[in-house]
C-alpha cells in the first residue's frame, strides 16, 4: 500500500520558492523604474543603483544573525517576523517622499529578506537528507527561477498604473500574502530540543570554529562567486538593455529569459542527477558549462562589439544552467560541514554570497558595464576562482592513501591468527 505526503509537506517547495522569489523580484523589478526615480528624486544613475547595493548590503549584514536567531527560536517565527517586517518597509517604500527615506526602506527590505532565503535553507537541509534533500532544492530552485524574468515585466507594466509606487505595493502585498500562508502551512523543522543559545559571544565562537575548517573556505568560495559571475550582468541589465542594446524597458526580457530558461534547465538536471550521479560529478558538470558559457561571452564580445540580438544574450543560458547545476550540491556540502549549526552556516554563506553580489552591483557592474567584452572578463575571473575553490576543496577532502608500509602493516593486522 502507498502513502502520500501531507498537504502541508506537499506545499513545503511552494512556500520555500516563494520565500526565495523575494530576491529577484526586490532586485529586478525596480530595474524598470530606474529613470522614473531618477526623475522623481533628481538623482542620476550612479546615484540610483544604490538602491540595489543598500538592498544587498543589509541583506548581508542581517544574514549573519538570521540563522542563528533560528537555531535559538525555531525557523517558522523567523521566517514569518521577516515576511511581515519586509511587507511594512514596502509600504514606507511606496510612500517615500524622498530619495534618502526610499534608501532607508530598501535597506529595511533587505534587513528582512534574508530571512527567507537563509532560514529557508536550512529548513530543506532539516527536513531531508541526501539526494531527497538535492532534489527538493533544485526544486525550489527551479520555480525561484522563473522570478527574475516575470520581475522586470510586472515592473514595466505596474509603470503605467501607478508609476515606481506600484512596484511596490505589490511587493507589499506578496510578502503580507506570503507570511499568511506560511502561518497557517510551515511547519516547524527546529524543534526546542535541537536548538542553541543564541548569545553573541557563542555566535562568534561558532562563526571561528567556521573560519577553522579548512574546507570550509574554498566550498565558500565556489557557492558565493558562482552566481556573482551571472549577478554581473543581472546587475548590469539597465545598462546592456538601454544603453548597449539601445531598447525599451519593455526589452528587459531580451537579458531575463535566457538567464531563466538557463537557471530553471540547470536545477531540473540537478534534480534529474541527484542519486544518479555522484557529487563531484554533478559540480565538474556545472562548472563545465559554466567555463564553456565564458568561453561563448569572450568570443561573442570580441567578434560583436556592438552587442545583437539574440546572440549576444544566448551564453547566458549556458552560464544559468551550470550555475544551478553546482549551486544545490555545493551548498548541501557547506550545510553538512556543521550539521548542528546549519542556521549559522546558511547565514555566513548568503553573507558572503550577498556581500560579494554588493561588491558587484555597486563598483563592478558601473565600471564593466561599458561593454559586453569587460562583463565577459568579469564573468570570467569570477567563475576561474569559482572552480580554483571547488579543486582546492577536493584536494582538502580527498581521502589520504596511507605508504605502503602503512598498507602492509594494516594487512598483518587483519590477517587471521
Amino acid at each position: 500500500m502507498t502513502t502520500t505526503q501531507p498537504p502541508i509537506r506537499r506545499s513545503l517547495p511552494w512556500l520555500l520558492a516563494g520565500l526565495s522569489m523575494i530576491g529577484p523580484f526586490s532586485i529586478d523589478a525596480v530595474f524598470p523604474a530606474f529613470p522614473l526615480v531618477g526623475a522623481a528624486f533628481g538623482v542620476e544613475e550612479v546615484a540610483l543603483q544604490q538602491l540595489l547595493s543598500v538592498y544587498l548590503i543589509t541583506y548581508a549584514a542581517m544574514s549573519l544573525f538570521h540563522g542563528a536567531i533560528s537555531d535559538a527560536v525555531g525557523r517558522k517565527p523567523v521566517i514569518v517576523a521577516g515576511m511581515l517586517g519586509y511587507s511594512l518597509a514596502s509600504v514606507g517604500a511606496a510612500l517615500s517622499v524622498s530619495f534618502g527615506m526610499l534608501l532607508i526602506c530598501r535597506g529595511i527590505q533587505g534587513a528582512c529578506a534574508g530571512a527567507g532565503l537563509v532560514v529557508g535553507r536550512a529548513v530543506i537541509r532539516d527536513s531531508l537528507e541526501g539526494e531527497a534533500a538535492q532534489r527538493l532544492m533544485s526544486r525550489v530552485m527551479m520555480i525561484f527561477s522563473v522570478a527574475p524574468v516575470i520581475a522586470p515585466m510586472v515592473g514595466a507594466q505596474l509603470l503605467g498604473l501607478d508609476g515606481w509606487h506600484g512596484i511596490f505595493w505589490v511587493l507589499t502585498g506578496f510578502t503580507a500574502l506570503l507570511a499568511l500562508l506560511l502561518t497557517l502551512l510551515l511547519e516547524e523543522t527546529h524543534p526546542p530540543q535541537r536548538r542553541t543559545r543564541f548569545a553573541l559571544a557563542p555566535l562568534l565562537a561558532g562563526y571561528a570554529s567556521f573560519g577553522r575548517d579548512r574546507p570550509f573556505w574554498p566550498l565558500l568560495v565556489s557557492v558565493s562567486v558562482n552566481f556573482a559571475g551571472l549577478f554581473l550582468y543581472i546587475s548590469s541589465a539597465p545598462r546592456i538593455v538601454r544603453e548597449l542594446l539601445h531598447l525599451s524597458p519593455q526589452g528587459f526580457p531580451w537579458l531575463f529569459i535566457p538567464v531563466v530558461t538557463g537557471l530553471v534547465g540547470g536545477a531540473w538536471m540537478s534534480g534529474r542527477l541527484a542519486g544518479r550521479r555522484s557529487v563531484g560529478f554533478t559540480v565538474n558538470l556545472g562548472y563545465a558549462v559554466m567555463l564553456l558559457a565564458c568561453a561563448l561571452h569572450l568570443g561573442l564580445a570580441w567578434w560583436l562589439p556592438q552587442p545583437q540580438l539574440p546572440w549576444s544574450m544566448l551564453p547566458l543560458v549556458l552560464h544559468g544552467v551550470g550555475v544551478q547545476l553546482a549551486f544545490p550540491t555545493l551548498t548541501l556540502l557547506l550545510l553538512d560541514r556543521f550539521p548542528r549549526q546549519r542556521g549559522g552556516v546558511s547565514s555566513v554563506q548568503a553573507f558572503a554570497s550577498l556581500l560579494l553580489c554588493s561588491v558587484v552591483a555597486g563598483v563592478l557592474s558601473p565600471l564593466l558595464a561599458v561593454d559586453m567584452l569587460h562583463l565577459a572578463l568579469g564573468a570570467c575571473a569570477m567563475t576561474v576562482l569559482g572552480v580554483l575553490g571547488w579543486m582546492i576543496y577536493g584536494r582538502l577532502t580527498r581521502p589520504r592513501t596511507p605508504p605502503p608500509r602503512d598498507v602492509e602493516l594494516q594487512a598483518q593486522i587483519a590477517e587471521p591468527r
